[in-house]
């Protein structure tokens, strides 16, 4: 046995559905306007996890070009039976008063692809999951949205059969669960467990309210009865914990019999979750009347998990990216779309990822910009940029990015005065500002930048050698990378990006030489 400490999946891994396929743990997380889409983690001990895939790597199945920040991939679900991989999404295009949402399906016969093109499913609400009955049948349920005056927003579960010969969802969608008292009713999973048809739902919203409620009928299809006592985990109302917005869950039965699960959460900082919402798991047993409950009592999530396993939990990362190879490291991320060799080339220079500027970081449609998530509250991060900018309107370097409305950019730039200088960019919630005066930096072509974050602190440094590194500014506020930071309605996190534009529209590029990533706590 290992005590493993939560969250699992550190920095922004939201919405994870687990599955188990012999010794085989998977996890898949929502990626919103990442490509490509959906993280797929993978662990044989449910102690250290490695991320191994992300299956939607093209746009047949993934279009999110012009998408907002926090919409694209929503919620995934992974399954699996009699030898194939399922994996539902959803993908939004809108997500205010009218909710535009699209739910797809594809399959697999190994986790790492090549995975199918989409079959369309329902545009009725998101969070779809696909349950495999006992007797071969197959169903979807989903959450269904109201955008009518009076009516709740979020306006229960809807169960459909779905007939994989036909690939589609067969007869009509019926409502089997409008939630409980605590509303905001998403993320449905079912289970077939004994006698009982179980329904775990997410509630209360995505931030501190959040919660997991649990409902269970004799059949399929109803009536479902509520969970005395619900919902099943929470930290609302209790600003002590140090695991918060928990909800979102989904169960595992392990090889011993036991039963986990794994939910959403967050670890605030002076109330702002720089890392973005993250993955906890939580022992589970089922009680003398067969309702789930967390072991040991109460709904509170526990900090440490309880893996059958003997495992030696993995230390800090401190990782040293190259560029020598056919593609991105398994890490890295673009925004909304792949970028071809017109945006992003490992070939132009070899050993250098070169990005061809093209719109500024406030763009939904092309940028040539590539990330990694934050993962610690204390880490490091630095790169080389080689760059001879001869306008303004050139700029490459090292974003502390959370989206197009949120971010600092340290960038190498030109100004017609000055020449070449160093520069820092802020934006918060749309509003920017150039915080700092620029530093000239001669005719250099060449710079090392950094940016290091320390809890509610983020700085910025840069160097003409690598070896000797100067503060650029002040300390800043990283607070400011978060969900809470913007409204209720931002759900991604913190990313180090690598960017390049040239809003001339005739594409200055920049080279990077590496990108070293170092967690400190």
């Amino acid at each position: 046995m290992t005590l493993v400490a939560n969250p699992i999946l550190k920095g922004f891994n939201p919405d994870p559905s687990i599955l188990r396929v012999g010794d085989d743990y998977y996890i898949a997380t929502s990626t919103f306007e990442w490509f490509p889409g959906v993280q797929i983690h993978h662990s044989k001990d449910l102690v250290n996890w490695t991320l191994l895939t992300r299956p939607l790597d093209r746009v047949s199945q993934l279009d999110m070009r012009g998408c907002l920040d926090s919409t694209g991939v929503w919620a995934p679900c992974l399954t699996y039976d009699k030898g194939t991989f399922y994996l539902l999404y959803t993908i939004v295009h809108t997500k205010d008063h009218f909710k535009d949402t699209h739910n797809y399906l594809v399959t697999a016969a190994s986790i790492t692809g090549p995975w199918s093109e989409p079959i369309y499913l329902n545009s009725y609400g998101f969070d779809p999951s696909l349950f495999h009955d006992d007797d071969g049948r197959k169903y979807v349920v989903t959450m269904t949205t109201d955008f009518r005056k009076g009516h709740s927003r979020f306006a229960g579960i809807v169960l459909e059969e779905f007939d994989m010969k036909m690939g589609c969802c067969a007869g009509e969608p019926k409502l089997i669960f409008k939630g409980t008292e605590l509303g905001w009713t998403e993320g449905p999973h079912l289970y077939h467990i004994g006698k009982y048809y179980y329904l775990l739902v997410a509630e209360g919203g995505t931030f501190y309210n959040h919660a997991e409620s649990v409902a269970r009928s004799i059949s399929i299809d109803g009536p479902y009865e509520e969970m005395p006592g619900n919902p099943l985990v929470t930290s609302r109302d209790r600003p002590d914990l140090p695991i918060q917005k928990a909800g979102h869950a989904d169960l595992v039965q392990m090889q011993n019999g036991e039963w986990a699960m794994v939910h959403l959460c967050g670890r605030p900082v002076d109330k702002h979750c720089m890392l973005g919402r993250e993955t906890s798991i939580q022992n589970i047993v089922f009680d003398e009347d067969l309702w789930p409950r967390i072991k040991g009592g109460g709904n509170a999530p526990r900090t440490f998990f309880e893996s059958p396993f003997d495992a030696m939990p993995a230390g800090l990362v401190d990782i040293h990216y190259t560029f020598d190879g056919p593609r991105l490291p398994v890490d890295f991320q673009t925004l909304r779309m792949p970028l071809g060799e017109d945006v992003l080339s490992l070939k132009a220079r070899k050993g250098y990822l070169r990005l061809y500027g093209k719109e500024s970081p406030n763009s939904t449609f092309t940028q040539a910009s590539v990330g990694r998530r934050q993962q610690a509250f204390k880490c490091t991060v630095t790169t080389k940029v080689d760059f001879d900018p001869s306008w303004y309107k050139h700029m490459a370097g090292l974003s502390y990015y959370y989206g197009t409305r949120q971010y600092y950019y340290l960038r190498f730039s030109h100004d017609e005065v000055l020449g070449k200088v160093i520069c820092l960019l802020s934006c918060d919630n749309g509003k920017h500002d150039e915080p700092f005066e620029p530093v000239v930096v001669g005719d250099a072509t060449s710079l090392y930048l950094r940016v290091e974050t320390d809890y509610g602190i983020v700085r910025f440094f840069y160097s003409l050698d690598g070896k000797q590194y100067i503060q650029y500014g002040q300390d800043s506020d990283a607070l400011r990378i978060s969900d809470d930071r913007l409204d209720n309605t931002a759900f991604t996190g913190a990313f180090f990006t690598l960017s390049c534009q040239d809003m001339t529209g005739f594409g200055k590029s920049a080279d990077f030489a590496f990108l070293h990533y170092t967690e400190l706590e």
